[in-house]
């Protein structure tokens, strides 16, 4: 009698569990001291710790705040401003506008990553620029019985095959407020022949939904509550997107916008990407860019960071200038080399193709 009962204490504590997990979040990134999967793994990307998971913060009570809830208690529906923070939508690239200083912000946004359990690789104030190291979503895992029941056991046994990394970038802009991106970047584990027996790692499209919802996750951060965040997001869900071609012949990008608009889209481009953007000069409509050629096998692992950044010590990146001009309602956005000189090579044209893809 009592072996039965323990039996069916048991199923009752896993079918409570397999619940908890079903109705938890729906990103979950993880960290580990040290690696147990046997696939290779490019050095950089690393998990997160289960007990850092994303939670929502709460119960604090700030300025901003409080102006917020005095602005409106109701949720906005048709708006895509609550008070000092609004978002903008070109295409399906997402920022925020918010009209605090850079260095007010600085120190939320940083903890909003960490808080979130995330770790920064990046962290340079000086150029605004904060970026998470690699990791895995493992909400993304299969939520089947078995690993319910052993999943905090064997935790370490279970992968997705993909790794994240978010980049945070703070721009001053005209009004004396500060422009918010956060880019995605991504990449999948692949077999590498047809027998299957070994792995190769292979970046995938930028995720916007995922931009999306931490541009949301740090509304909340900055004052606005779960309700209004989600009304902002929806109510700029079909923008009006404008056209980027690339004009025959040239390496130039000719984007409908004006140069304030073409000018933060470029940047997270950029940024979507995976240039480094050693620095970036506004007023000259400039962003001083380092730039690796892709080689021959793009099946390679640490490709991503091959074609944008992390190079072998035999190849040197080569450093471009991506102007931003603005001609009226329109903007065209070109390669310069390191000299400011306009740039006809293959991997200026290359370079074009990357940002015209994107902001299509």
């Amino acid at each position: 009698m009592n072996h039965i009962s323990r039996l069916s204490l048991l199923s009752l504590s896993l079918a409570l569990a397999s619940c908890s997990v079903l109705e938890g979040d729906k990103i979950d990134y993880k960290s580990a001291s040290q690696k147990t999967s046997s696939l290779e793994v490019p050095p950089d990307l690393t998990q997160l710790s289960r007990e850092t998971r994303y939670a929502v913060p709460g119960g604090a009570v700030s300025a901003s705040s409080f102006q917020i809830g005095q602005v409106s208690q109701a949720v906005p529906t048709a708006s895509t401003s609550l008070g000092d923070v609004r978002i903008e939508r070109a295409g399906d690239q997402r920022w925020l506008v918010i009209n605090r200083s850079a260095d007010q912000l600085w120190e939320p946004v940083r903890d909003f990553w960490q808080e979130n359990g995330f770790l920064l690789a990046m962290d340079q104030a000086n150029l605004g620029i904060m970026e998470t190291d690699w990791a895995e979503n493992r909400a993304k895992l299969p939520q089947d019985f078995i690993r319910n029941a052993l999943g905090k056991v064997l935790d370490s046994l279970y992968s997705t095959g993909e790794r994240d990394k978010f980049r945070t970038r703070l721009e001053r802009n005209a009004s004396g407020g500060t422009d918010v991106f956060i880019s995605h970047r991504g990449m999948v584990e692949v077999y590498s022949n047809s027998d299957k027996d070994s792995t190769v790692w292979q970046p995938r499209p930028a995720d916007s939904e995922l931009e999306a919802e931490f541009l949301r996750r740090l509304m909340v951060k900055l004052g606005v509550s779960q309700e209004q965040s989600k009304a902002l997001v929806a109510a700029g869900a079909n923008p009006s997107s404008s056209r980027a071609v690339v004009i025959n012949g040239q390496p130039v990008v000719q984007i409908d916008d004006g140069f304030d608009r073409a000018w933060r889209r470029v940047g997270l481009s950029l940024d979507r990407t995976g240039f480094t953007v050693e620095d970036r000069d506004r007023a000259r409509g400039v962003y001083f860019v380092r730039y690796v050629a892709p080689s021959a096998d793009k099946a390679e692992p640490g490709f991503l960071g091959k074609l944008f950044g992390g190079s072998k010590a035999n190849e040197t990146p080569l450093k471009y200038r991506i102007a931003v001009v603005s001609q009226g309602s329109s903007t065209t956005v070109s390669v310069l080399d390191v000299n400011g000189k306009p740039d006809t090579s293959v991997n200026a044209q290359r370079i074009v193709n990357v940002i015209a893809a994107d902001l299509k």
